[in-house]
């Protein structure tokens, strides 16, 4: 807890050196102001990609990848705006902790393996967005008496071509084998907590569309013997488009439609 007290202060004080407004009104001094923060959602909602990958863990998010939450997600890693891994974190923490009630888990511990970002992305952007946030969000629920921490266990071996464009499938099929989770991995993660049982594994990421990143994440831990639990986002994309099958723009399950970028 220290240590992410001490991250915020530090993004915080980066964030002043270099001039900050409110990501979202623009108004001078935080780069979110408390009337737009109290306007961010609390808690999660259960998603679901149509199509949905084959086998995708049970997946959460914070809202709709629109709007507010686009404009954060998107300050922070594209624009370096660094104090919002905090409210960040707090929005993908509460689509965490929906993983968690409706598991029926809460006693247990809780590992946020966040999905990896290239290192040459890295480089680029001067900072890993998603360990950023994914470690806030840790701190958010351990202040909520949940035991969590994070795992960035996963490694991304080769670089995917260019994703825009791409349908459900094909983003599948391009990310396939892209990411992997070293060997032994299942020993270091899965000791026994209090209940028991081994800690719950949640994969976490900014944001889900079609669910292939996700899938791919979750398909290395279980390669490498780490069953996934849930996957959880800070936001997910509406589909604005009918549904193969005759589904129409919203999703008879009562889940958050997804958009189909082929579409």
């Amino acid at each position: 807890m220290a240590c992410a007290r001490l991250a915020s202060v530090r993004d915080a004080v980066l964030d002043l050196l270099l001039g900050s407004t409110c990501a979202l009104c623009g108004r001078p001094g935080r780069v979110l102001c408390v009337a737009c923060a109290a306007g961010l959602p609390r808690g999660g909602v259960v998603v679901r990609p149509t199509p949905c990958p084959v086998g995708l863990a049970p997946a959460t998010a914070a809202g709709e990848y629109d709007g507010p939450l686009k404009v954060l997600v998107n300050a922070h890693k594209e624009r370096r705006q660094f104090a919002l891994a905090g409210p960040l974190g707090l929005l993908l923490a509460g689509a965490t902790a929906e993983q968690v009630a409706r598991s029926g888990r809460r006693g247990a511990s809780w590992l946020l393996v966040p999905v990896p970002s290239r290192g040459r992305v890295v480089r680029t952007r001067g900072h890993d967005p998603m360990l950023r946030v994914a470690r806030r969000a840790a701190a958010h629920l351990r202040a909520e008496g949940i035991s969590a921490r994070v795992a960035p266990v996963l490694r991304s071996v080769r670089a995917p071509r260019d994703q825009a464009g791409l349908g459900a499938a094909e983003r599948s099929s391009n990310l396939h084998g892209s990411m992997r989770c070293p060997p032994g991995a299942s020993t270091v993660l899965l000791g026994r907590d209090g209940s028991g049982s081994g800690p719950a594994v949640v994969v976490v990421d900014d944001v889900l569309t079609t669910g292939a990143t996700a899938r791919e994440a979750q398909r290395a831990l279980e390669a490498a013997g780490v069953p996934v639990a849930g996957v959880a986002t800070v936001a997910a994309t509406r589909r604005r488009t009918p549904a193969p099958g005759g589904l129409g723009s919203e999703d008879p399950g009562g889940c958050l439609p997804f958009c189909d970028p082929a579409r």
